[in-house]
């Protein structure tokens, strides 16, 4: 039996993806033989499936049906036919781009997702329009006359010279008895400016800066000090001036799921149980047992729950307001997953209140299907969270540059294509997009020390939707396994030419052509090795075609496959690629103009 149905292509599904609650979708099935029935069965998460039957629409020669989705959240669907008194089901394709795929085993169906969400999470130009920088402050420069280090703590000890690789020094029992510092700290960052903007850098995220024991002060000791190694709040406050005088944002890490076991709100807590920090942690056995973040007995776990903590985080005169107050334009929150949805909401609502409309959310899977204790998350909804930092951005990249063979690039290729349909459009242009961080191997290293093939990461990176942006250093050359590794010092004076001239053309054309920021997405399929992605609007396509392979190509467009593109557009690239000549080891960026208003 024949049976078609496309949920990337209008014609079959309308609207395309994600959809805003009271929206009627159209589904549309085109079956080429003689049949009883088609319906639609729609489930949503935590409620029983609903049968749509399907009408035979003579114009279109389909079988179609339209259902109002009345409420947000998360939904399934496939579709069952009747032949001769037999049902077969239609499921997604495994790696089909939303094209379906008809079986007679109805046990374990691969079904199509639609998201719903309530309302449109805002955008703010200069965020998604933009280039982010993330920064592990202490590895990145110190500021200070001849290198001088300030705020030197206890249990703790500086290299020798900046090459040297980070290294932790552990107790009897595996934890980390000596922290390990460079000295990096604020002014060095305001110092840089001028290189930040030369990449064509527009926005910089700071891992955590307030007071703790640690380099990465993910263990924080006071929410309202910054820490003394990294400079003074006027250090801070001439930062934030002199980046804004350069047109560069910033956006601060928030760690408010735990804190250090040395941070005066626990140290207070265990010593007093009158103390009002008391409430704020959950005890087993007082003081000694107490729940902390993933076992690590060194960050006790807040009750995120405990009121007087939201309002400490989020209240008007709390750690969000203080600090946004100060001109910060965004947050990005640590382990969101872990953070309760009626606070976030409330985090959300504080930063609304302080006119600053970006909060990235650490998750590292697909965002629109997360669940944690077997509770859905709600991000999609638009009430909190306006972006992830979007890992399986990175998972796709290294995916696609490492394919052994076409059928495994198709897969990367149509991993991305189900992310795009998952995610609700404007929620998907405010992820923060990666291909690496301070806790992941950097990408050098994941590469095989090949810059080529990082070059061709960084020009995927700035061509799929969402913000791209580079983790310091990677852009340098910087090589690097696992944490700690993955966190040395930058190396001024010996960064790699050819990623830094690269990083900043590809930051010349997004500012170009903004089908690299608002533009849908769709694929070419040329050969292994050899593909091409394309963003287009209604006035642009922009396409990025890459070799990673040995040879030197003659792009032939009677090779070319293509997926999620309308047929205009199709034909369009196809005709402008088609013999161009592709380097081995090379990428290309052109640009068409295909209307004017």
């Amino acid at each position: 039996m024949k049976v078609t149905f496309k949920s990337w292509d209008q014609r079959y599904k309308s609207p395309f993806g994600a959809i805003q609650a009271n929206t009627e979708v159209t589904w549309s099935v085109k079956v080429e033989e003689e049949i009883q029935e088609v319906t639609l069965w729609l489930t949503k998460v935590n409620e029983d499936a609903v049968a749509y039957p399907l009408s035979y629409n003579s114009d279109t020669e389909m079988y179609e049906t339209s259902v109002k989705i009345g409420s947000s959240g998360l939904y399934y669907y496939y579709f069952n036919v009747k032949q001769n008194d037999q049902y077969y089901f239609l499921q997604r394709s495994q790696d089909g781009f939303g094209d379906g795929e008809i079986t007679q085993d109805n046990t374990d169906l691969r079904t199509f997702q639609l998201t719903c969400y309530d309302r449109t999470v805002p955008q703010a130009p200069w965020y998604t329009r933009g280039v982010v920088y993330q920064i592990f402050p202490d590895r990145f420069n110190n500021g200070n006359p001849n290198g001088e280090i300030t705020g030197r703590k206890k249990d703790s000890f500086i290299y020798a010279t900046k090459k040297d690789s980070p290294y932790y020094i552990k107790d009897e029992q595996g934890d980390i008895a000596r922290w390990d510092f460079f000295g990096g700290n604020l002014e060095g960052i305001r110092q840089k400016i001028p290189y930040l903007k030369q990449l064509g850098v527009t926005a910089i995220y700071l891992n955590p800066i307030f007071l703790a024991s640690s380099n990465h002060r993910y263990d924080t000791q006071d929410f309202l000090q910054i820490d003394p190694m990294l400079g003074t709040e006027e250090d801070f406050k001439k930062l934030v001036h002199d980046l804004h005088q350069n047109k560069i944002a910033l956006i601060l890490d928030g760690v408010f799921n735990h804190v250090g076991a040395d941070s005066k709100y626990f140290l207070e807590a265990i010593n007093d149980k009158n103390s009002k920090y008391f409430s704020w942690f959950n005890f087993i056995h007082y003081p000694d047992k107490y729940q902390s973040w993933w076992g690590v007995t060194t960050l006790p776990e807040v009750n995120k729950h405990n009121k007087d903590y939201q309002d400490f985080i989020c209240g008007p005169k709390g750690v969000l307001a203080k600090w946004t107050r100060m001109h910060v334009d965004g947050w990005r929150l640590d382990v969101a997953d872990e953070l309760p949805m009626q606070m976030l909401r409330e985090i959300r609502e504080r930063l609304q209140n302080e006119d600053c409309h970006v909060l990235i959310g650490e998750v590292w899977e697909d965002a629109s299907h997360k669940f944690v204790n077997s509770e859905f998350r709600t991000y999609m909804a638009g009430d909190n969270l306006t972006g992830t930092m979007n890992y399986p951005i990175r998972n796709f990249i290294i995916d696609l540059l490492q394919a052994k063979n076409e059928e495994d690039e198709l897969s990367a290729l149509n991993d991305l294509e189900k992310l795009v349909e998952n995610y609700p459009k404007a929620f998907l242009e405010n992820c923060m997009n990666n291909i690496g961080t301070h806790d992941t191997p950097r990408i050098k290293t994941v590469l095989g020390g090949d810059e080529d093939l990082v070059s061709l990461a960084f020009g995927l990176l700035f061509s799929v939707p969402g913000v791209p942006c580079i983790y310091y250093g990677d852009e340098a050359g910087l090589e690097g396994d696992k944490d700690p590794d993955n966190r040395r010092y930058f190396p001024w004076g010996e960064e790699s030419q050819l990623l830094e001239r690269k990083v900043a053309r590809l930051a010349s054309l997004r500012k170009q052509n903004p089908a690299l920021v608002n533009g849908k997405v769709g694929f070419v399929k040329i050969a292994f090795g050899i593909n091409a992605l394309v963003r287009y609007n209604q006035k642009e396509v922009v396409v990025y075609c890459y070799n990673k392979t040995d040879q030197d190509v003659i792009l032939d467009a009677g090779e070319f496959q293509t997926y999620c593109l309308p047929e205009e557009i199709a034909e369009l690239v196809s005709d402008i690629l088609d013999q161009e000549s592709l380097l081995k080891k090379s990428d290309m960026h052109k640009t068409f103009l295909i209307a004017k208003k």
